[in-house]
């Protein structure tokens, strides 16, 4: 049996439609443009400045283990500059360079590199940065503090912020158009609803994005904030003031449906989702933080590999001494 051939079986994902990584890293980069965009005519230089530091440090990072490691250089994928990206979209104009550098430090290193590079990482290397140093920072990233300096033409008060410590009647003012257009204060590319929605529809259309888990994300915040909001409608937000502010929408189309950290298989994407969505809403109303996106996103990266073992009984007639 010397012919005898080995198969070598990994973990998740499996399913290949085709696309190569440069090419899917590429859409999504593409997809972020409206809102990038926006970010850039509402906040001006710093904010292009925070994205050629982030992509450019996220991309040296990369390199850098490549060359102690002794491996192929990887940044020609486009994985460490849209990690890169996407940190700078969730970050205030106005934040600090070193930040920028240790956030993409902790994205690259930390996040993807230490656990074996693309397609291993446990964690979206983006939520884990932004989460840490969120924890180490928090005035920092602290919009109200952050943007006090901005000379914008639109209400500059953080709305979840708002929401968390002055109740309901201090949101009145964030209607659903305002949010979608952008007229809030947040992560320079997390804010402009409609450009995150184009760029989420282009990318689910593309199937790079999967929208079970996006679109079950969505629900997941919709339905739980509904529930809030009937039983006290004085004291919580309805679903349209959770759905477009914060990081939801960056969350379900950019960040939730990250490749190695979500499930691959039907019904687990969309308990994965749900749940994400659900906890966000709940670390919101009832929770410490201000906006539970990041956290709820992590700790469904936690469950993912036990939510993709989910399958749903099978169907059909049982068959005795077959």
């Amino acid at each position: 049996m010397s012919n005898q051939k080995k198969f070598i079986v990994s973990h998740a994902p499996f399913w290949h439609i085709g696309h190569k990584i440069p090419e899917r890293n590429g859409h999504i980069m593409l997809a972020t443009l409206p809102a990038l965009l926006a970010g850039l005519y509402y906040y001006g230089i710093p904010a292009l400045g925070v994205i050629c530091l982030s992509v450019s440090s996220a991309m040296i990072w990369e390199l850098a283990v490549n060359r102690v490691s002794k491996i192929p250089v990887t940044i020609g994928d486009g994985s460490s500059a849209l990690i890169g990206l996407l940190f700078a979209m969730l970050l205030p104009a106005a934040v600090p360079w070193w930040l920028v550098i240790v956030g993409t430090f902790v994205a690259i290193i930390i996040g993807k590199q230490i656990f074996g590079g693309i397609g291993a990482n446990p964690f979206n290397p983006t939520l884990l940065a932004f989460a840490m140093i969120a924890l180490s920072w928090k005035d920092l990233v602290d919009f109200n503090e952050a943007l006090v300096n901005y000379d914008l033409n639109f209400i500059m008060f953080y709305p979840l912020t708002a929401l968390k410590f002055f109740g309901v009647t201090s949101v009145s003012s964030f209607d659903g158009l305002s949010l979608l257009l952008g007229r809030q204060s947040g992560g320079f590319g997390s804010t402009f609803g409609l450009g995150l929605i184009l760029g989420g529809g282009y990318l689910m259309a593309k199937g790079v994005v999967r929208w079970e888990i996006a679109i079950s994300f969505l629900a997941g915040i919709f339905v739980t904030a509904l529930i809030f909001f009937v039983a006290n409608p004085t004291k919580f937000a309805g679903p349209i003031f959770h759905l477009f502010s914060g990081y939801t929408l960056i969350g379900a189309f950019f960040l939730a449906p990250e490749d190695s950290s979500s499930p691959v298989n039907f019904y687990p994407m969309l308990i994965y989702g749900a749940g994400g969505g659900i906890f966000t809403v709940l670390i919101r109303n009832i929770g410490v933080h201000v906006d539970g996106v990041v956290f709820a996103i992590l700790l469904m990266n936690i469950a993912n590999p036990l939510v993709d073992k989910i399958r749903p009984k099978a169907f059909g007639k049982v068959v005795k001494n077959a």
